[in-house]
């Protein structure tokens, strides 16, 4: 069967996106706060930051950004991010957003998959970003937000007197972001979301959880995720809100802005929610301000979110299901629902139909069965960028995404995530990509082969584990597992890192050659019930 949203259709917003979001709020609000640095206090109004949005798309123009470049924007959350974001989308540039901790050759691969032609980072990040760009040679220029000899700052650019770009832009078939994703499996993938996928989307999740002027939306979360460009940028911006801005998760710096900003609003992550259940700080502040909080990005343990939701003293977490090739919202549990169900991920939003498909045979389940999830809407990706085949294996010739998760419904239409077919693991909302981490392992002399999948360490966070195979002789005979993690962890991102190693005699294959991970659980499970 074929399961509907109860909520009314919204029209698709053909609008590009910095229109859909700042069209309305720079006139309404032009005197409100639009962002605050959490840091430093610096403010920008709904009309400064229109403005600077203005007047960085027209330098870029001008250096020569043209519709269809892709603009790489790799930096951590500053007030300069928005500005950037909606500035490239006024130039008809599409924007691939780069972890801030990625490796030079990591950014390298992404810069070349996503045929990037420009580079906006940060003068701390400066050095792995003209890495990069050396790497690839594709680059034309690199900027910089703030400053760094020799290179031009968006921070002067907003006193640029070249003319405002006029382009036409196409919202459903021009690419607005290139966010990168593993998908189900495989290494990471250019998601190439249109301006309508994502300015429908926010219209969706504006039916059930909306926000407006007066309130005041915490920003720790990361811009470059689609989780954080939605729900921190795009939403409250849309909306009249004010985003405080932080660039890392620190529990007593968000603690104290929460305090310092009566921030209302804040949207996290699973370890966050873990934090703020269990830490001894949390009650030296005054949290008394906040609203509601919205865990997202990986699974939550109902009855953590029941011990946080209890101890700040506010309305159940409400928790929310997407991913990036769904722009990235599904479901989300309604502001105010006082009958949501523990652990349930929400209800479909408008427009949205979903499967549950039989993992076993050909047919769909109905509620209270368990199966995979499927979803059809507006806001499905276009595709994954340059990989027909790929796109093809994730969405269906009738347009339905499965998304390599498990779910069942119940009579009342809350969704449950119960577990996943993909193979991608997820470390504090972040994806990791088996793929990536066994090519580094493969590397090794020492390493004759090698699987990483994902098991849970004692604060139930997923984390990677990694299968080895030694090398027999040679630097194979005295490898450790410190060996395999410090090698691992000098030439990834810190959050890909290897956390355990398991020395076996054999990867399980099929004839193929494709790693038979459900073997590697089935043995995880067997060794943590002995």
């Amino acid at each position: 069967m074929v399961f509907h949203s109860q909520y009314a259709d919204v029209a698709p917003v053909d609008l590009p996106i910095h229109e859909a979001v700042l069209g309305r709020s720079a006139t309404e609000h032009a005197a409100l706060p639009a962002l605050i640095d959490g840091q430093d206090g610096t403010t920008l109004s709904y009309a400064e930051l229109d403005g600077a949005s203005r007047r960085i798309a027209a330098a870029l123009a001008d250096a020569g950004v043209l519709p269809g470049d892709v603009l790489a924007l790799h930096s951590p959350n500053t007030i300069a991010y928005p500005a950037v974001f909606y500035a490239a989308s006024r130039c008809g540039a599409a924007v691939t957003t780069v972890h801030p901790l990625c490796t030079s050759g990591e950014f390298a691969q992404q810069l070349r998959d996503s045929g990037a032609n420009w580079i906006v980072t940060v003068a701390p990040l400066l050095e792995t970003a003209r890495s990069a760009a050396e790497q690839t040679g594709g680059i034309t220029e690199v900027f910089v937000c703030d400053g760094a000899v020799g290179h031009r700052s968006v921070r002067d650019m907003i006193a640029s007197t070249a003319p405002e770009p006029a382009v036409r832009i196409d919202p459903a078939h021009d690419v607005a972001v290139l966010p990168y994703s593993s998908g189900t499996t495989g290494t990471p993938k250019g998601v190439m979301l249109t301006h309508r996928n994502i300015a429908t989307n926010l219209a969706q999740l504006n039916r059930l959880v909306g926000s407006g002027p007066g309130d005041r939306v915490l920003a720790v979360l990361p811009f470059f995720h689609i989780y954080g460009l939605t729900a921190l940028i795009n939403s409250p911006l849309r909306n009249g809100s004010t985003v405080v801005v932080l660039p890392r998760f620190d529990l007593e710096h968000f603690l104290r802005t929460i305090e310092k900003y009566r921030i209302n609003a804040v949207y996290v992550a699973p370890p966050i929610v873990l934090a703020l259940a269990k830490h001894p700080a949390v009650t030296q502040y005054d949290l008394s301000s906040l609203d509601y909080l919205v865990s997202a990005a990986a699974p939550l343990d109902a009855r953590l979110a029941d011990a946080c939701a209890r101890r700040l003293g506010i309305p159940p977490v409400m928790q929310a299901y997407g991913m990036t090739e769904l722009s990235p919202g599904t479901h989300i549990v309604p502001l105010g629902a006082a009958d949501a169900p523990p652990g349930t991920v929400g209800k479909l939003l408008p427009g949205t139909e979903m499967r549950i498909r039989c993992l076993d045979a050909d047919k769909d389940l109905g509620t209270g069965e368990s199966g995979e999830i499927w979803i059809r809407g507006p806001q499905v990706m276009k595709g994954y960028l340059g990989r027909p085949a790929e796109t093809d294996a994730m969405i269906d010739a009738d347009g339905w995404l499965h998304t390599g998760d498990i779910g069942q419904v119940d009579a009342d239409g809350w969704l449950h995530v119960v577990d996943r077919v993909k193979e991608l693991i997820k470390y504090k909302g972040y994806q990791v990509a088996p793929a990536d981490l066994e090519a580094v392992l493969l590397a090794h002399e020492g390493i004759a082969d090698a699987a990483v999948i994902g098991v849970t360490d004692a604060d139930g966070n997923e984390i990677p584990k990694a299968y080895v195979v030694r090398q027999r002789g040679g630097a194979g005979a005295r490898l450790t597992e410190e060996d395999v993690i410090a090698y691992v962890a000098g030439r990834v991102a810190p959050y890909k890192k290897v956390r355990r190693v398991e020395f076996t005699d054999l990867v399980p294959r099929a004839a193929t050659g494709k790693i038979l991970r459900r073997e590697l659980r089935a043995r995880e499970r067997s060794s943590t019930a002995s």
